[in-house]
């Protein structure tokens, strides 16, 4: 009998990304794959690439730390969600369910525990976001990008597994990347990432300090969506909104040092290419904060340098980059010494343990 899957996830490219990694994998085994997701949300675009992938669309509310009149009307949204989510749950029937956190997330994982459909989480951040702090007590495990993060939330379903990469990602190519922005090796080159939603303080700095930036880096600009200024580009300056996940490793192949935000994702596809990196963490609030724990952790561990949003300027961004560019052999060395992958054969190993057909059950005596 074919195994059935149900992955969710979304909100941002970080909760969608890991299942875009095994969502290959559990098609190469030919299992029933099924997303649960927003109707407008940016999981629904990444997934569209894969036409076995079976599509639906919930009812979706925010969660918010914080007091908003919005948070009484996604309560609703929420509850419409969670009887969405049962209801489809029943209807596919599957063996497991595969959560990447982000506030779609929540409703399906409610909807497949009123199923009994075993569920895994897997939380990339080294602090648990807010709807896997919610998820958690429903799962059956929590896979964790970083170690400390089991350490830090202990827990008999805690299993650290390490990030969840491509297969063969750090067998991108170089010259690939280079074909891709049609740059050169006459130039070290300059990788600048602002996350999937772009960064509008990363953009105006570039913006300001591009003519000093060229002088050293042939320099691509990843700047979120309609946020590409064309007037800027030339030979050594390539900008775009997005870049899609089969080309992005050869554009970090091709880096000689990056500029990111502090996303865990991203972190981590930089620690295994060995990219040095000065990042610019979020600072304000729930993922946010985390997001500098994250950045102070890979610079105690000399992985990185950090740069403060509040305290940058034209003068400290440019000074940090040349120096990370310095020093960058260290760096290297540094990370080189760090083993961190077969994060994703891990999650499989657990996804297949944990599917209801491997316990011998089905949903219809389950119940």
């Amino acid at each position: 009998m074919t195994t059935t899957i149900v992955f969710t996830g979304g909100g941002s490219a970080g909760h969608v990304s890991g299942n875009l990694v095994l969502i290959p994998k559990c098609i190469a085994e030919n299992w029933d794959v099924h997303y649960i997701g927003s109707e407008k949300g940016i999981e629904r675009k990444l997934v569209s690439d894969y036409n076995e992938v079976t599509y639906h669309a919930i009812s979706t509310g925010k969660l918010r730390r914080y007091f908003a009149w919005k948070n009484v009307t996604d309560v609703f949204n929420v509850m419409k969600g969670i009887y969405q989510s049962y209801r489809l749950i029943r209807t596919i029937k599957p063996d497991v369910i595969f959560s990447k956190g982000g506030f779609v997330s929540v409703p399906v994982v409610l909807g497949a525990k009123l199923n009994k459909v075993p569920i895994i989480i897997h939380e990339p951040d080294l602090n648990l976001g807010l709807a896997n702090k919610i998820s958690l007590p429903f799962a059956t495990h929590m896979s964790t990008t970083f170690q400390e993060t089991v350490n830090k939330y202990p827990s008999s379903k805690a299993v650290y597994v390490g990030p969840i990469l491509k297969d063969g990602f750090t067998l991108a190519d170089k010259q690939g990347g280079l074909t891709y922005c049609g740059f050169t090796y006459a130039k070290p080159v300059l990788l600048i990432m602002g996350g999937s939603q772009g960064a509008h303080i990363i953009n105006q700095i570039v913006n300001n300090v591009l003519s000093e930036l060229v002088d050293t880096f042939q320099v691509v600009h990843i700047c979120g969506e309609g946020k590409v200024n064309h007037s800027l580009s030339t030979h050594d300056y390539k900008s775009y909104e997005f870049v899609k996940s089969s080309e992005l490793p050869d554009l970090l192949a091709m880096a000689d040092v990056v500029v990111s935000r502090a996303g865990s994702n991203s972190m981590m596809e930089l620690l295994a290419l060995h990219k040095p990196m000065l990042l610019i963490p979020h600072t304000n609030g729930g993922s946010r904060s985390g997001q500098l724990a994250q950045a102070l952790y890979f610079q105690q561990a000399g992985f990185a340098e950090m740069l403060l949003q509040e305290e940058i300027t034209t003068q400290s961004f440019v000074d940090a980059i040349m120096q990370l560019y310095d020093n960058r052999y260290n760096y290297r060395d540094t990370m080189i010494q760090n083993e961190n992958g077969g994060g994703a054969d891990k999650v499989m190993d657990l996804i297949r343990k944990a599917s209801i057909r491997d316990l011998g059950i089905t949903m219809e005596n389950s119940s």
